[in-house]
């Protein structure tokens, strides 16, 4: 345990400044809660643009393994974070070699970015999850099926989100028109024929997820879980609060507490959950940092997941994640962002925009959410 002059010669004081690897709408918004404690941000990615630069201190661009870049970098910051999970395990061991501080830090970065690894991590800690099978080519996917059966969804092991690298296996090919064979190898071909996960299908009820965050000193604080909508397999809805039973919620807290606890987990995660009939739930995914089904905590919680996550990395006692507020927070997708005057007119609608320049069919352009006062 550290000393408490340990504790404190590791706690970014106001006006310091905190790394953030990756320019999205994520570090947009850590870099808004970070000015609300006086801190500063700095923001390493390398795209031209990005929603981040706007409302950030500092910005260097280059690619994420550029090592020069990197220790400027980390020079000129107090602790480090990431936005998103794709963002390469090497970077984050360069930085840890040259002495910075980075949190969440490299396991779990490299647990979430494979299904695989992921879904053994969970079950390694006692958590159920879909059934699943690795997949290496043709012949271990035809394997697949013939143990899980179908009909399953086929994702890529790595760099997957938001719907992206996955197709569904009918259990009917005949429906599309193809054999067994010709349906088996032309999902194979639809997820860019690379490593992958066959999962089974989970009869469940709906899907919540539990925003948690845990400090240096082990300490870990809980928000209530939302229930999630997804269309197209993008997020659109987060409902708090879930209609779940307590033992559901129960069961939901404790497994996302032993992963902080398990990854020395220093930073928020999102744990997302299926609850299947009987109350129970399985794990389906996490993700090590902010979650999109947490946006809502922005207008309904004293503190957000944002603010939350900059305490626990910047050494700051985590705040309180009770809720003032229900709330329905919905992801606006492509040119519904257009409809900002009428989401602006609306009394008790929060409008979050990102400021990204260009809409297109998928991208996330920006949120609402609806407060209703707790009564």
């Amino acid at each position: 345990m550290a000393m408490a002059g340990e504790a404190h010669s590791r706690t970014v004081a106001p006006n310091g400044t905190i790394g953030i690897l990756g320019g999205g709408q994520l570090g947009r918004m850590l870099s808004l809660a970070a000015a609300r404690l006086g801190l500063k941000t700095h923001i390493f990615a390398p795209e031209e643009r990005n929603p981040a630069y706007d409302v950030a201190s500092s910005r260097t661009i280059a690619p994420y393994t550029d090592e020069k870049a990197l220790k400027a970098f980390a020079e000129a910051v107090d602790v480090i974070t990431y936005e998103f999970e794709n963002v390469p395990v090497e970077t984050v061991e360069i930085l840890t070699g040259l002495g910075a501080r980075v949190s969440p830090g490299a396991r779990a970065l490299a647990v979430a970015q494979d299904r695989i690894i992921e879904k053994s991590f969970a079950r390694s800690i006692g958590a159920r999850t879909a059934p699943y099978f690795a997949v290496d080519d043709l012949s271990s996917l035809e394997a697949g099926l013939k143990e899980i059966g179908r009909p399953a969804i086929l994702k890529t092991r790595r760099l997957g989100y938001d719907g992206k690298g996955q197709t569904v296996i009918s259990a009917d090919a005949r429906n599309l028109g193809l054999t067994w064979e010709e349906a088996t190898r032309k999902a194979w071909e639809e997820i860019g024929a690379r490593p992958a996960i066959l999962e089974g299908f989970v009869e469940f009820e709906c899907e919540i997820s539990v925003i948690g965050a845990r400090a240096a000193d082990g300490a870990i604080e809980l928000y209530d879980p939302p229930e999630n909508r997804h269309r197209g397999g993008i997020l659109r809805t987060s409902i708090v609060p879930a209609d779940v039973e307590d033992e559901t919620v129960d069961e939901a807290r404790a497994i996302t507490g032993k992963i902080l606890s398990e990854l020395d987990y220093v930073g928020v995660v999102g744990v997302e959950f299926f609850v299947l009939k009987d109350g129970s739930v399985m794990v389906n995914e996490f993700a090590p940092r902010v979650h999109n089904s947490g946006h809502w905590t922005i207008d309904a919680c004293g503190v957000s997941q944002f603010e939350q996550h900059i305490r626990a990395i910047a050494g700051w006692p985590l705040g309180d994640p009770a809720r003032h507020s229900d709330a329905v927070m919905e992801n606006l997708i492509g040119d519904e962002a257009d409809k900002w005057r009428d989401c602006a007119r609306t009394r008790q609608l929060c409008v979050h925009l990102y400021g990204k320049r260009e809409a297109r069919a998928g991208r996330k352009m920006g949120h609402v959410t609806q407060l209703k006062r707790r009564s």
